[in-house]
């Protein structure tokens, strides 16, 4: 039974088209969420085929899927070999990538995700985890905030909000979403509020949840895992994740540019295949978090 209803998955067919499904092949979802993906992939498998998901979020253990083909495990898609492996499975034919948080995640307010919603500090997608929000907002030196929101939040304004927590955090600590808000009032201009506070909210979720680098230790295992002719078919949100997908699918690497032979050629794990898929109008009215959604599918050479 779920806890409640998690929205509509984005580009699921196009998502699962990606993946040139075999039917008694070994597929992983590895952002197993309200399981949207997981039961459109099982609807394309045979008897003989199995599907893997991950979620670090106890929520979404609460949507696992009745089917003897299906296995869910409790742990980060950045652990994903090593727990394949402890399920006796050392290749697949695909894996599917969502990176969006949650509809769920946003919509319930204690989990502190949303700007809409006045909560506590938190953010953490396993809730288990030691580091919060309230962590980050509280505990970190000022050029470490700077670093947060420059990076992960791409505001030029991150020195001053920066200064601004650390100012009134002297003060009290800050406990809530609405907190942090008042903090950095003063550097909320009226037309783009909604867009500097997402992005703050964004920076420090990433921060909390280690996102960047679970996302790169994800890809790194993707050539190991997939058979040849396997196929990867990842959905990001934002330009900080799809530019790390976009280079390793290219290069194989996050920086830099793979050797040359003599002939100026080089070798990548991957390619990719066909272009970048968006949502269409009609699914972006249907779900508006759609909208900033898009789909790369690779093939392992």
């Amino acid at each position: 039974m779920m806890i409640m209803a998690y929205h509509n998955p984005v580009l699921l067919n196009e998502s699962a088209d990606g993946l040139n499904i075999k039917k008694d092949g070994i597929y992983v979802d590895a952002t197993f969420g309200g399981g949207g993906h997981s039961k459109e992939i099982l609807k394309r498998l045979g008897p003989k085929g199995r599907l893997y998901a991950f979620d670090q979020d106890k929520d979404a253990l609460l949507n696992t899927i009745d089917d003897e083909r299906f296995t869910l495990i409790h742990e980060n898609f950045r652990y994903l070999k090593r727990f394949l492996r402890f399920h006796g499975v050392k290749e697949v034919n695909g894996i599917l990538a969502d990176f969006g948080v949650s509809s769920h995640q946003f919509d319930v307010a204690e989990r502190g995700f949303s700007t809409r919603f006045e909560a506590d500090l938190d953010m953490r997608m396993n809730q288990d985890d030691e580091l919060s929000a309230f962590n980050v907002v509280n505990d970190y030196k000022e050029e470490d905030l700077r670093r947060v929101f420059y990076e992960y939040g791409e505001l030029r304004s991150a020195p001053a909000l920066a200064r601004s927590i650390i100012e009134n955090r002297l003060e009290q600590p800050i406990q809530t979403s609405e907190e942090l808000k008042n903090a950095i009032r003063r550097y909320l201009p009226t037309r783009k509020e909604n867009k500097i506070l997402a992005q703050v909210f964004q920076a420090i979720r990433i921060e909390v949840n280690q996102e960047m680098d679970a996302l790169m230790e994800f890809l790194t295992q993707i050539p190991e895992l997939l058979v040849q002719g396997g196929r990867l078919s990842v959905i990001s949100y934002h330009s900080l994740e799809d530019r790390l997908v976009k280079r390793f699918i290219k290069n194989g690497m996050f920086e830099g540019e793979p050797e040359r032979d003599i002939f100026g050629n080089y070798e990548v794990p991957l390619k990719k295949v066909g272009g970048l898929i968006i949502p269409s109008v009609q699914e972006i009215q249907q779900n508006s978090r759609a909208r900033s959604a898009k789909l790369r599918i690779a093939e392992k050479l």
